[in-house]
């Protein structure tokens, strides 16, 4: 019984361990200015790794309909972008598809109101 608890606790530091290791790299939205925006319009959402190497393409979502957004500029953190003609006037998350092998779409709890 002593040998399993010993287990445990090196399974729970080494867990604890690498996940940070593993959330580093992944890209995160944390805010966008300005909040709002209509087609033309140049928007900056500002957060960590957001450059080319970690982030493929830019989405406006409302979780039934999703817009590619014309990227401007590209860093690590922050990504400037244009509201296409093509967004209809709403509130709108922005997603972003993840770069690399295995390109994961992940949804932010970044919102934009299209006017």
């Amino acid at each position: 019984m002593k040998l399993s608890a010993c287990f445990c606790v090196f399974l729970v530091l080494t867990l604890a361990a690498a996940t940070p290791a593993m959330a580093q790299g992944m890209p995160k939205m944390t805010t966008v200015e300005p909040g709002t925006g209509k087609a033309g319009d140049e928007l900056t959402v500002n957060g960590e790794n957001l450059d080319k190497k970690h982030v493929a393409e830019i989405y406006l979502t409302d979780g039934k309909n999703d817009i590619k957004l014309p990227v401007v500029d590209q860093k690590a953190e922050a990504i400037k972008f244009k509201i296409p003609a093509s967004a209809k006037p709403g509130r709108w998350a922005l997603m972003l598809l993840t770069a690399g092998a295995d390109p994961k779409l992940i949804e932010q709890p970044v919102k934009v109101t299209v006017e």
